[in-house]
């Protein structure tokens, strides 16, 4: 008798989607809409996430070395760095390799240097740090041993790139909250018409004792459904479209030449599968029982 009355109760879910063809296209549209201008959102965030992550675990700064320093105070400094909590690679750049560099950022123009007094030129140490936040932190203390002449770095940049990782969160959730918003609205209105046709039905039935919960349920059915079915499509065609431009991006100039890799769709597919379900239901079963308060009023 139970498994009889559950089918019911999805069979009239079903049916009531099909008698109302046109209510349920509309909803289907907006939910699209909504799930798919914030699948946009969340794979730019996933993307911009990753490029700072990976910028993060490369970042670094370089401490030079006075020019006057012996080698035995060369190596002092390296042993103090390493007594700081927080680092995580200490890398020795010689006044020679400092030279090198210096030719391969001048390209053809690397002759200028041709017998250049490599004594001028600072030994240094390319460090780098677990946690980008306390960077600033250790290059004061760094600042403070002796023999240390200047540190460089890109604290600035890093910074400007979490806080740009900040800000697309933020524009993501005000504008999914928005969109839900008006999703509810629409799949309320869209089930407030299938109930009002069917007023007279619900009447009678409250009349031989129906409860609420078994007339109820077949509109929350209905708008569960109507929210998978809006996110099976979403997925499709945002998957589809992202594969596409992700490959025309990928062999762009710009991309490469800021070292981006950008993440594979297979690798958010189940992140996307399990916030467009919850995100398809919830909005179905929320507009649901918004439209039947007034008709299932004692």
């Amino acid at each position: 008798m139970r498994y009889n009355r559950l089918g019911y109760l999805i069979g009239e879910g079903f049916s009531n989607i099909f008698k109302n063809k046109k209510s349920t296209g509309a909803s289907l549209m907006i939910m699209c809409a909504t799930m798919i201008i914030f699948g946009v959102f969340l794979i730019l965030g996933e993307n911009i996430n990753k490029f700072v992550s990976d910028i993060k675990s490369e970042q670094g700064f370089q401490v030079f070395i006075k020019v006057d320093a012996t080698d035995e105070e060369i190596k002092k400094v390296e042993e103090e760095i390493r007594k700081l909590d927080n680092i995580s690679t200490v890398e020795f750049v010689s006044k020679q390799d400092g030279l090198n560099i210096m030719k391969e950022r001048l390209k053809e123009k690397k002759g200028v240097l041709d017998g250049f007094n490599i004594d001028r030129i600072k030994a240094s140490y390319m460090v780098k740090v677990d946690k980008l936040e306390k960077s600033k932190e250790i290059q004061d203390k760094i600042l403070k041993m002796d023999n240390v002449a200047k540190i460089t770095s890109s604290d600035e940049t890093i910074t400007t790139l979490i806080n740009l990782a900040k800000g697309v969160r933020i524009v993501t959730g005000v504008i999914l909250l928005l969109l839900v918003v008006i999703s509810i609205f629409i799949i309320a209105n869209t089930i407030k018409l299938t109930m009002h046709a069917r007023r007279k039905e619900i009447s009678i039935m409250k009349y031989v004792g129906a409860t609420n919960g078994f007339i109820r349920w077949p509109f929350i059915v209905e708008g569960m459904i109507i929210g998978i079915v809006a996110s099976l499509i979403s997925i499709l065609i945002v998957g589809g479209v992202y594969n596409l431009i992700a490959k025309q991006l990928i062999n762009t100039s710009f991309i490469k030449q800021i070292g981006m890799n950008l993440v594979g769709f297979s690798d958010m597919i189940t992140t996307i599968i399990i916030v467009y379900m919850l995100l398809g239901m919830g909005i179905g079963v929320i507009g649901s029982m918004i439209s039947m308060k007034k008709y299932l009023e004692v």
